[in-house]
């Protein structure tokens, strides 16, 4: 399955500790480069990713008009991670209460949910890679400590 739709603008990402969400634990620097990474997002690496992951995306065209309408792209966030020089990220999604909540009226079973849920996060991993891959060209700050053991021996 692919996607006909075109790439949407790149999330304009927030000053937000990435700690605060429940998919994500950042250790030690807190300088998330968040500047840096919406440059990036917005000189091509946005659309790059979002041509790749549309080839192969597990979403149909009416899931993704249900992620337009409801505008959760906006909520993706992205930050670097120095500790673990990678980057970090999180993705938005439908909530288990999207029934109650008639969050919107194509909205009708949990298999779109899940469908949508899934694609947006493989949206984000695609996001990180093409980011890793062909834009970030910084190592992380963070040294490991001198007196960690030796376990090559």
């Amino acid at each position: 399955m692919s996607l006909t739709v075109d790439p949407p603008e790149p999330p304009e990402l927030r000053d937000v500790d990435p700690n605060e969400y429940d998919d994500a634990e950042v250790i030690g620097q807190t300088d998330y480069r968040r500047d840096e990474l919406n440059k990036l997002l917005a000189d091509g690496a946005w659309a790059e990713a979002f041509a790749l992951w549309r080839t192969d995306a597990k979403m149909a065209d009416e899931e993704w008009e249900i992620v337009a309408d409801l505008d959760l792209i906006s909520r993706f966030d992205f930050f670097w991670d120095d500790f673990a020089g990678r980057v970090g990220y999180h993705a938005p999604g439908l909530p288990e209460d999207w029934k109650e909540r008639d969050l919107h009226p194509d909205l009708d079973s949990w298999s779109t949910v899940s469908s949508i849920n899934a694609g947006l996060t493989e949206l984000g991993q695609q996001v990180c890679d093409t980011l890793l891959d062909e834009y970030i060209e910084w190592e992380s700050e963070y040294e490991a400590p001198d007196d960690l053991p030796d376990f090559g021996e």
